[in-house]
């Protein structure tokens, strides 16, 4: 075999070792190519965007102060006699979870900053997931093809929150055993398998001796693992399906107006997550944040005032606190009402959230791909759905939190539980046909602008004496922002005989989307936007 240099080639400088190693690695996994590829994709850019990337950082930051933690965590129910740095608690029968977690508070270095770290990136992560996740429904970004994504979003915000709940009962102090008595009866109100499910969570009767080991494996292994796993397949989402853009002149659904992936984004979104976590760190060392040395030890006869669960999980308090104590016997059973109903409620809220973007392509019939977010006002209905669905929430926080309201206010508490319960069923009817209504003015103005332009300020006498305002013409790329969107009409009845003239059966489902759609989109549910001849009719008589 001949070194020599074939003919026509000139002899080129020998390749560092970095270039080599980069050579062989592209050459068996394409990774240049790869990267060539999709480092330069462009994606749209928009404020809200970065709800999303909050609670990515956020999430990062609980994963990594969360291993930091498990190095000195005991997930043991083992009795031992406490006689560590805080005074307070010495001669104390404690569980070793307890006594460890007393331990990284006091004991290890940095320990209480991690832990504060490690609970506020929890309540940041869920609170901009929440956020987030409204953003995208008030736009209708969850629209075709992000379907899937949305189920991606809400599974890891019900994974978080219920994470969340196992992560501050680890420690097993006072506060977090009344949240976890408060799950246990939860779940012995369900009929018949209530009692079963209770021996095997806890084994055997409450609190039992290994429920924190448990515990533990769910909170740091199980539910991490599939909320990374469904984290991944988010991100791949919506890196292959990008963001949704707004309105604007030259967008449309076959094209991104935005900023390449890199260095732009990268370099943003880099300077984003120091940001995000230096923030994150000042919350720590300046707000206390589940002090547990101050509730003690969980005790079985004991229960701590102002117990209240972190805020995420306020909602099922309040449907709880709010639901009177109904009981019934059903075949032997005694149903507990007052726990069973809004033990019901609580998933059945998440559930029509979670399942929303299928509903309202069935009512629309529409299977067309969406990457152009909506204006909310744009779909009253809706947004006044959402709207009504926040201030549900509220509302049974504060049911949740009855007693403190009542002790901080000086009201009475049972004047309280009673306006929850009423206002339960009233307050998201009105906050509905408030928002709709809100929805539907701002439609009647932007229609009225288009056709009429905005005020100028300026007033004008006629020469028979009337006062009039001069209106100055919106731009043609103003235009075509209130003008651009889509509007949905009404699915009409299937015909009563097919092409052939056989007789066609009309389902109550039908019926059902039918009066759905007229209700959405019918001549109550939206304005409809001016059209070219009714400007063209406008702009003629001005002339």
């Amino acid at each position: 075999m001949s070194n020599e240099t074939p003919a026509g080639t000139r002899p080129t400088a020998r390749a560092s070792k970095g270039e080599r190693i980069a050579d062989w690695a592209d050459g068996r996994v394409g990774l240049f190519t790869l990267a060539k590829s999709n480092l330069r994709k462009i994606f749209p850019d928009h404020w809200s965007f970065m709800l999303g990337e909050v609670a990515l950082y956020s999430f990062i930051v609980i994963i990594v102060t969360g291993v930091y933690l498990t190095f000195f965590f005991k997930p043991s129910m083992n009795e031992v006699v406490y006689d560590g740095s805080y005074t307070p608690l010495d001669g104390i029968l404690m569980s070793e979870a307890y006594r460890s977690t007393l331990d990284i508070s006091f004991d290890v270095r940095g320990g209480l900053l991690l832990r504060q770290l490690h609970h506020w990136a929890a309540l940041v992560f869920i609170l901009s997931m929440t956020v987030h996740m409204l953003r995208v429904f008030f736009t209708g970004a969850f629209r075709k093809p992000r379907e899937l994504n949305w189920l991606f979003g809400a599974g890891l915000l019900i994974l978080g929150m219920f994470d969340g709940f196992m992560g501050y009962s680890l420690p097993d102090d006072l506060l977090s055993g009344t949240g976890i008595r408060f799950m246990e009866g939860a779940i012995l109100s369900l009929p018949i398998v209530g009692t079963y499910l209770v021996f095997f969570i806890f084994g055997g009767q409450y609190p039992g001796s290994i429920w924190i080991p448990r515990l533990f494996t769910v909170h740091v292994l199980l539910i991490p693992g599939i909320m990374a796993g469904l984290l991944v397949a988010h991100l791949i989402l919506v890196f292959y399906h990008k963001h949704t853009q707004g309105f604007g002149p030259g967008r449309n659904n076959r094209n991104v107006v935005g900023m390449p992936l890199m260095p732009v984004y990268m370099a943003k979104a880099g300077g984003f997550f120091f940001l995000v976590t230096g923030i994150l760190s000042v919350f720590a060392a300046i707000a206390q944040v589940n002090p547990i040395w101050s509730y003690g030890p969980y005790r079985p006869d004991q229960v701590t005032t102002d117990a209240q669960p972190d805020w995420y999980m306020g909602y099922s308090e309040g449907l709880i606190r709010v639901m009177p104590g109904w009981e019934i016997n059903f075949l032997g059973h005694t149903l507990v009402l007052g726990v069973l109903i809004p033990l019901l409620i609580f998933p059945s809220i998440l559930l029509a959230l979670w399942l929303y973007p299928f509903f309202e392509a069935w009512l629309t019939g529409d299977r067309r791909e969406h990457h152009i977010a909506e204006r909310p006002r744009n779909n009253p209905v809706r947004t006044a759905f959402g709207a009504a669905w926040i201030s549900e929430y509220a509302l049974l926080l504060v049911g949740g939190g009855n007693d403190l309201w009542a002790t901080h206010f000086h009201l009475s508490l049972n004047a309280i539980t009673w306006t929850v319960r009423i206002g339960f069923f009233v307050l998201p009817v009105l906050v509905f046909v408030i928002t709709k209504r809100w929805c539907l003015g701002l439609q009647r103005r932007d229609h009225e602008k288009t056709l009429h332009g905005r005020e100028s300020g300026i007033i004008m006498r006629k020469h028979h004496g009337e006062y009039v305002e001069i209106h100055e013409p919106l731009a043609q790329a103003d235009r075509y922002f209130l003008t651009a969107h889509d509007q949905y009409r009404p699915l009409p009845l299937p015909v009563a005989v097919d092409e052939r003239g056989v007789p066609r059966k009309v389902g109550w489902t039908d019926r059902v989307r039918a009066r759905l759609s007229e209700a959405y989109f019918g001549g109550t549910g939206q304005i409809p936007k001016p059209t070219v001849e009714e400007y063209k009719q406008v702009t003629e008589g001005h002339h």
